[in-house]
């Protein structure tokens, strides 16, 4: 008689730890659903501890390999109980980020605090699994709860964990099930997908706990069963308890909630009544059309345009209607965008960036759109961005598409000193329940790994620094074998290749969760419905547990909010033109295309310009020579890792100066590389190239985008090369050729940069420049007033401003206010006039150091010397002590930097009357004392010949900052 194989069981994992629950899962999500679906589960459950931080991952993967997801999470409450809970539907959903949210927010950063009650009044709809207590009343007493307050809703799990124990641990996990009517459902309470990973479960468990391997004794778990097993073996285990398996498939079926079933629902702008969201976002898009391109006079003609020969003036200026004035080419791109924003649905999106913007402008924070944002003609005209798109060959589509079904991506900068105030007001805008900040995951990198695992290990301190020493900056990258031995280290040592090995999978695994620098999260509803919301290590911070992968996968709007310290310094250069100067200026009126920019920007005169201010710019910055807007473009983007190692710099260089000469293999490659002399640049070019080069898809191009988005380190753009290289020899190019073109290409993984934000980029290029060409002794004000910012000391900003022929004086008590400020100078000044706009003074201004460059003084000391000081300035180190009560420490450190001169005493005979201070008398007699005492300073500060001549001694590179 023939004998048929028994049918294989049915099976869903409903206790699964990620590494999402830090520093004890040890396996990442997609890990674990690819090994779940290749043993044959039915479904799997991910339940990180208080969190929802990684499901999201886990539903991109189960998407990809059509194994259904059951979303919940593992409570741990204040008393010591453990829950797993799993939402039926997506209101249950909703009450579960609620109770999340209530916990987080009521916790420090990375807690979270709930308790029974908490659970039992957000519970309606939510399936309820108690974990296996200890043997006591207490335990008892908590399964009845359970069973009570979640009727027909509620389980008991069972685990066979090969303790020694588990036969005697089920028949008393039996027992309770049959005196709380609770029915028991099989797990694995499991923490990595194999068994492989035991080892670096253990290491985990050690850092958590902070201590070495040798020390853990019974931390650590006896075995290395904590793995996803086959349905099969799950059968065997729980033989006599069939019927715990397959009810947890019972339990799978019941929770069919999926994130797809997530709707987000942009928040409702208030617009006027009459209005609807588009309508109002059409009316201020055409009226910032009419200010940016109807109030444009022919001397002006090439002020926010990207080259000097924007073409005849008065053919921009047709029309008749309610448009008239707008040029054709703009009007018609404004049109096309507003089409396409209205079939999407993003008018309240573009009209809150809007909003935001406004208020920056209304407190008078300067701000610009970048990256995409600059593809925008409408992003123009609401004054997001300053960059001119009507001159620039990128597509709207890049920015905001139909064909990718995604979500346009806004990232607006604001100064940096004044961004809080900005975060502050969609805060109280929306309200902590309706905006939150996006998460980052701060990962293990190559070198924090081998410091943790080296201490877990029981490593010296010498081997474990040395071995972090090898890494370098941010690599991911394995610590290789010769690198080890160069260290004087023996590689093929038991434990250090047990470190070497541990550190290496150990790279990648999330260690916490960190806000991200700007990116807000805004909904019509409450967000806590959405995903949880948690406190921040910073106060008045909330964020949510998804980054801005989770959002771009659910299809969730982020706005960007971020910080640029360049623009802090272009809005303080603005405001010293405009009081000594008596000009406005904006970003979009700077006057463009000035010769004198560039020849000072080629001879790499650009110490404290924003982006070309490194070496390697300086370096590159001769060999370009640039000489219009898109040259400088050019110079932001082709000065990065992604186009030095895609070979793509000195092809470029000799292109642009005739020694190679520029062919195509293609017309319609000759319209993709046309402007950047057959060599791409850019990440849409790499786009374009894939697409009409190789044959790829739109959808297909837009992963290859992806996968050279920026820092990248771990892209998969290898994936793509078969692919790519086949299409572009089936479209008849060279093999060779196709190979190179991919090789460049891949340069971008390792820092693709868009065409758009390297436009963004160099509008602040150009600004900057500018304001160092014709305002040096503004520019270094505002830059000193700025810091900490750039790649140079304010000594050497000091030393370039006085090569430029501003007079500095030094920093001095009489004189000197926290910031730097500006002074009238009799001298000459050798710079050339500003255009438009002369020098306001017969000999400029002088620049005067302030308080915030002496070390170690503070700011609420500078501000009381301030406060404190009479008209006619102190007469010497006693009447200043006396009249602001500053410590001795600040006193000694103004006499250090020399900024006692104008009361006729250098540095050291300052510092010898600071000795002879005693104690500073009582505050009701302090005053009166002191103006009893005090003098006017002696005429010309007291210094006689020898001393500095009429501006003093220049400060040393100690005594600034």
């Amino acid at each position: 008689m023939a004998s048929f194989p028994e049918p294989s069981p049915h099976y869903a994992e409903l206790q699964v730890t990620t590494n999402f629950s830090f520093l004890r899962g040890a396996s990442h999500p997609d890990e674990l659903v690819v090994t779940a679906a290749t043993l044959g589960h039915q479904a799997i459950a991910i339940t990180d501890r208080n969190s929802l931080a990684g499901i999201v991952r886990a539903h991109h993967a189960a998407k990809e390999v059509g194994l259904r997801l059951v979303v919940g999470c593992r409570l741990d409450l204040r008393d010591g109980t453990s829950l797993l809970v799993f939402p039926e539907d997506r209101a249950a959903y909703g009450r579960l980020t609620r109770l999340l949210t209530l916990g987080k927010r009521r916790a420090p950063k990375g807690e979270c605090h709930l308790d029974y009650a908490d659970v039992v009044t957000h519970g309606e709809g939510q399936i309820v699994i108690v974990l296996p207590p200890e043997a006591s009343k207490a335990s008892v007493d908590l399964a009845a709860r359970v069973a009570a307050d979640f009727r027909g809703r509620a389980y008991l799990a069972i685990h066979h964990l090969y303790r020694g124990d588990d036969m005697k641990r089920l028949a008393r996990l039996e027992a309770l099930c049959r005196a709380t009517g609770l029915p028991l459902v099989a797990s694995n309470d499991v923490l990595y997908h194999l068994p492989e990973r035991r080892p670096l479960q253990d290491v985990l468990t050690c850092i958590r706990e902070c201590c070495t391997i040798a020390e853990a004794g019974y931390r650590l778990a006896a075995n290395a069963e904590r793995h996803l097993k086959l349905p099969q073996e799950m059968a065997r285990l729980f033989r006599g308890h069939e019927d715990a398996v397959e009810r947890s498939l019972e339990v799978a079926e019941r929770c069919r909630f999926n994130l797809d079933e997530l709707r987000y629902e942009y928040p409702e702008e208030p617009v006027p009544e009459g209005q609807t969201p588009q309508q109002r976002l059409a009316e201020l898009a055409w009226q910032g059309a009419r200010e940016r391109f109807c109030s444009v006079t022919p001397a002006e003609a090439g002020v926010q345009g990207y080259r000097s020969d924007p073409g005849p003036l008065d053919s921009r200026f047709r029309g008749n209607d309610e448009r008239s004035g707008v040029p054709d080419k703009v009007r018609g791109l404004i049109e096309h965008e507003l089409q396409l924003i209205e079939r999407l649905d993003y008018a309240r999106y573009f009209l809150t960036v809007h909003d935001i913007v406004r208020f920056a402008r209304a407190r008078g924070i300067l701000c610009q759109g970048r990256g995409s944002a600059a593809n925008s003609v409408v992003c123009y005209c609401l004054g997001i961005t300053a960059v001119d798109p009507a001159r620039i060959d990128v597509l709207f589509e890049r920015f905001i598409s139909a064909a990718r079904n995604e979500p346009p991506d806004i990232d607006v900068d604001f100064e940096h000193e004044r961004r809080e105030e900005v975060i502050q007001y969609v805060y109280e805008k929306y309200g902590r329940d309706r905006a939150g900040l996006a998460t980052t995951v701060i990962c293990y990198r190559s070198r924090s790994a081998i410091h943790e695992v080296g201490k877990v290990l029981g490593l010296s301190v010498d081997v474990v620094a040395a071995l972090a020493g090898i890494v370098w900056g941010w690599s991911n990258d394995p610590i290789a074998d010769l690198r080890v031995r160069e260290a004087g280290l023996d590689p093929t040592d038991r434990t250090l290749r047990l470190a070497l090995d541990l550190a290496a999978e150990l790279v990648g695994f999330p260690r916490h969760l960190s806000q991200h620098v700007g990116g807000f999260v805004i909904t019509r509803g409450p967000l806590s419905e959405l995903v949880p919301i948690e406190n921040a290590a910073m106060e008045d911070r909330t964020v949510i547990e998804w980054d801005k992968d989770d959002l771009d996968r659910l299809g969730i709007l982020k706005i960007d909010v971020l910080a640029l310290g360049m623009l802090t310094c272009i809005r303080k250069a603005f405001a010293l033109i405009d009081e000594h100067y008596g000009r406005r200026l904006e970003l979009a009126t700077v006057p463009a295309e000035d010769p004198a920019v560039y020849e000072m920007l080629s001879r790499a005169d650009s110490l404290g310009v924003f982006q070309v201010e490194s070496r390697a710019q300086m370096t590159m910055l001769p060999r370009l020579k640039p000489s219009e807007f898109y040259d400088l473009v050019i110079e932001v983007a082709i000065v990065r890792p992604g186009p030095i190692q895609g070979d793509m710099v000195h092809p470029y260089l000799r292109r642009r100066s005739g020694r190679e000469p520029v062919d195509y293999p293609s017309e319609a490659l000759r319209q993709v590389l046309a402007k950047t002399m057959g060599v791409p640049l850019f990440q849409e070019q790499a786009m374009k190239i894939a697409i009409v080069g190789a044959g790829f898809a739109p959808e297909e191009a837009d992963r290859l985008r992806r996968a050279m988005a920026t820092f990248k380190r771990n892209g998969d753009i290898h994936l793509f090369r078969d692919k790519f290289v086949a299409g572009m020899v089936e479209n008849g190019y060279d093999r060779d050729f196709a190979i190179r073109c991919f090789s460049q290409i891949e340069g971008f993984g390792t820092y693709g940069f868009p065409e758009s934000h390297a436009a963004s980029f160099a509008l602040l290029v150009y600004v900057s420049a500018w304001i160092k060409c014709f305002y040096p002794e503004v520019f270094a004000c505002a830059l000193l007033n700025s810091q900490p910012m750039g790649f140079y000391a304010p000594a050497q900003i000091v030393r370039d401003a006085r090569e430029h022929g501003v007079e500095v004086r030094p920093v001095d008590v009489n004189h000197s206010f926290w910031d730097c400020t500006l002074e009238p100078s009799v001298l000459p000044s050798p710079r050339p006039s500003p255009p438009n706009g002369g020098r306001g003074s017969v000999g400029g201004w002088a620049l005067r150091l302030g308080l915030r460059q002496i070390k170690g003084v503070a700011k609420d000391d500078a501000e009381r010397l301030v406060a404190a000081r009479p008209e006619h300035g102190y007469a010497d180190p006693r009447a200043l002590w006396r009249r602001s009560g500053l410590g001795r420490g600040a006193l000694e450190r103004l006499a250090e930097a020399d900024a006692f001169r104008s009361t006729g005493l250098d540095r050291r005979r300052a510092l010898w009357v600071l000795k002879a201070l005693g104690e500073p008398p009582l505050p009701l007699f302090a005053a009166e004392e002191a103006t009893a005492q005090e003098k006017p300073p002696p005429p010309n500060g007291g210094r006689g010949k020898g001393e500095g001549g009429p501006i003093g001694p220049m400060p040393s590179d100690r005594q600034v900052r």
